[in-house]
């Protein structure tokens, strides 16, 4: 059988499956690497099984092969907005909605919309779509997962300002990866079909480094092996199952935080598991006593991480380590992740600290406990 038609076929029956609409992710380590061309084929052989394909919105980005092939596919028209002496063209919400297509494609899943629309990112406009009951076939590269943040500013030393919360790709009935080797992206490039000609030389210098690219393919590969392996344990389950609870502690040290909220959140997507960020607040950060940046950087990780998927928790006690213990034993923690502690000079000196005790307690009670660098 012809694999896009077996595609298609695939994606019918998890149609077929549910009232709610089913969600198909093509995700990519980049720019370039034929997401937007694969949905575009997918929509083809869809349309040509009796199916209402629709387009909500695709970006070409100008690319020749991409735009001949949405040649052929309706699609609803989108909507203007005035910004910034600008006029801007954006997906319309509301009349996919009330057109109600079996099938939508949304381009640029990590998009932010326009000031004054409904929802500020596309990903929210997906989320009321397959609400309403219609199926979404979307895209988005890796750069843009809210987890991989830090690491993605690493390897590119770019820091990607759209991003989506990793939960949005925990809802895909389907993640595909669209993989390229990386001399078969940069020969893309030259060849000029991911950028026009007078960008690829910066590109080459910048973003597309070869050491780049098989760095973000292998974090691409990961996140849909990962994906594959939650869907088979979430569906096949034993009875002696034990569900991993992770718990995030952090201090009102804004940079310290948010890597251990980002760290612990891949780890909770990585094992499908529930996790909590625990701020345990002493007297000495009271709201009458914290200083103002500290309160600013707590409030925005609280945010962040409830964008993460975890419940966020603020505790008062005097002692760091008995409120942890508390809020473990009482709500069944099974592995507590913190960030390395920086003992004073005097605890240093006489081998003291409180983390000790913490680990010594967990221990007895068979509870995991990671240190994050």
């Amino acid at each position: 059988m012809d694999p896009e038609k077996k595609e298609a076929e695939h994606f019918l029956e998890l149609i077929r499956k549910s009232k709610k609409g089913k969600f198909k992710i093509y995700i990519g380590m980049s720019a370039g690497v034929g997401k937007t061309f694969r949905m575009l084929q997918e929509a083809h052989a869809l349309l040509r099984n009796g199916i209402d394909v629709k387009i909500g919105y695709i970006e070409t980005h100008g690319r020749e092969e991409t735009q001949a092939l949405a040649e052929g596919i309706p699609e609803i028209p989108r909507r203007s907005s005035f910004y910034k002496g600008k006029n801007l063209e954006e997906m319309d919400l509301q009349s996919i909605i009330n057109s109600r297509p079996e099938v939508i494609l949304v381009d640029e899943l990590a998009h932010s919309n326009i000031e004054g629309s409904k929802n500020k990112k596309r990903w929210q406009d997906v989320l009321e779509i397959l609400d309403n009951g219609i199926n979404v076939i979307s895209a988005v590269n890796i750069q843009h997962i809210e987890s991989l943040n830090e690491e993605i500013k690493k390897i590119t030393g770019i820091e990607v300002s759209e991003r989506i919360p990793d939960k949005i790709l925990g809802l895909a009935d389907e993640l595909v990866n669209i993989d390229l080797t990386a001399d078969e992206l940069l020969t893309r490039l030259k060849e000029g079909k991911i950028y026009k000609k007078e960008k690829i030389q910066t590109a080459l210098q910048n973003f597309f480094q070869s050491g780049h690219i098989l760095q973000l393919r292998e974090l691409a590969l990961k996140e849909v092996a990962a994906h594959v392996e939650k869907k088979v344990e979430t569906e096949i389950r034993t009875e002696n199952f034990k569900p991993v609870k992770f718990l995030a502690c952090i201090s009102s040290n804004g940079k310290i935080a948010k890597n251990i909220i980002r760290k612990t959140a891949r780890l909770a997507s990585y094992y499908n598991s529930p996790w909590t960020v625990l701020y345990i607040q002493r007297p000495s950060e009271s709201l009458e006593k914290i200083a103002l940046d500290k309160q600013r950087y707590l409030i925005n990780n609280f945010n962040l991480a409830q964008e993460l998927g975890a419940k966020v928790i603020r505790v008062k006690n005097n002692s760091v380590h008995k409120g942890i213990l508390e809020y473990v034993v009482e709500h069944n923690i099974t592995t507590v992740c913190m960030g390395k502690p920086h003992a004073r000079f005097w605890q240093r000196i006489f081998g003291y600290s409180w983390i000790y005790t913490l680990m010594n307690r967990l221990n007895e009670r068979q509870i995991d406990i990671i240190i994050l660098s």
